[in-house]
């Protein structure tokens, strides 16, 4: 059977690759910009020329069992995957982000049908978000109409860590290079409202695998899920079992809550609880996540070279 791979040389896509390696010939699709996995097809192009895209796979002169696309990041991607991969595929898997939902109505925990930004307004500070629920709306459509023929699953991840990935979940030290650094140290961590909004993380390696569990599993045809970890914590416990893994004390210095928001609405999307149910995902037959945030914390420190207590 063969897989391609939309990206294949990030932490997400990569990952991808290698595990679908297992049961796949896996192409990956990049610029060709950072290494890919050894054993993969790599084919190059933009993703933001479509043209050139459909090109390069003609090129490969396959049809692939499934196409997972990893980099999708707006409505012209989305649009470009409907109008090009109909022609090499019938099965589409999409990672989109749990930063679609709007903070201001989230539940607790929150599932699939939560209120989106772009049914509120989404303001400037938000291009993320709303680029990544402009490109949902996109598939959502064509699922509803059947247009293309595509089977397409939307996945919404949270917070995604381990190898590959900087460690930090929250303001102010979110994927911060130094976050182990200034733990050794013993400086303060500035977490705002002392970190007490609830995180629901997942190991890479956990997406991954669902990403292409999947695949073969008709009740996530035409489906869009949530998907976190095994555990839901409070941010600050985040950062406390990376200072226990560290073997290191951690003194948090509170950020006030009052009025931070409203000088940085870039992090409205960590400013809520980020917490999601489940049990859609598991009634579908996928492989629920299973490693924990302790194990995957350290597996992340290990491979940025430090040494664990």
């Amino acid at each position: 059977m063969n897989a391609l791979i939309i990206g294949g040389s990030g932490g997400l896509s990569s990952v991808v690759a290698k595990l679908a390696m297992k049961e796949y010939r896996v192409w990956t699709l990049t610029r060709g910009n950072r290494e890919v996995p050894a054993g993969v097809t790599s084919v190059i192009a933009d993703r933001n020329d479509p043209e050139k895209i459909r090109q390069a796979l003609r090129t490969q002169n396959v049809r692939w069992d499934v196409v997972i696309d990893c980099i999708c990041m707006n409505r012209e991607h989305a649009e470009a995957d409907l109008k090009i991969l109909p022609e090499f595929t019938d099965r589409l898997v999409v990672v989109s982000t749990d930063s679609v939902y709007d903070c201001r109505y989230k539940k607790i925990p929150e599932k699939e049908d939560g209120i989106c930004v772009n049914e509120t307004g989404c303001s400037d500070e938000c291009t993320y978000a709303g680029n990544k629920r402009h490109m949902e709306e996109v598939f959502i459509r064509d699922m509803n109409t059947g247009e293309s023929g595509l089977k397409i699953t939307i996945f919404r991840p949270g917070h995604i860590y381990g190898p590959g990935f900087l460690l930090g979940c929250f303001p102010e030290h979110s994927r911060q290079k130094e976050l182990p650094e200034l733990i050794l140290k013993g400086m303060p961590i500035r977490l705002v409202g002392m970190g007490t909004y609830i995180i629901h993380p997942i190991y890479v390696d956990d997406l991954a695998e669902a990403l292409v569990d999947c695949v073969k599993k008709e009740k996530t045809f035409g489906e869009i899920f949530c998907i976190g970890g095994p555990e839901a914590v409070e941010n600050k416990t985040y950062y406390e079992i990376i200072a226990e893994s560290l073997g290191a004390g951690l003194t948090i210095e509170e950020v006030p809550l009052s009025g931070y928001l409203d000088k940085h609405p870039e992090y409205s999307g960590h400013l809520c609880h980020r917490v999601y149910d489940l049990s859609k995902l598991k009634a579908a037959g996928v492989r629920m996540p299973e490693v924990n945030l302790k194990t995957g914390i350290s597996r992340s420190l290990i491979s940025m070279g430090y040494e664990l207590k």
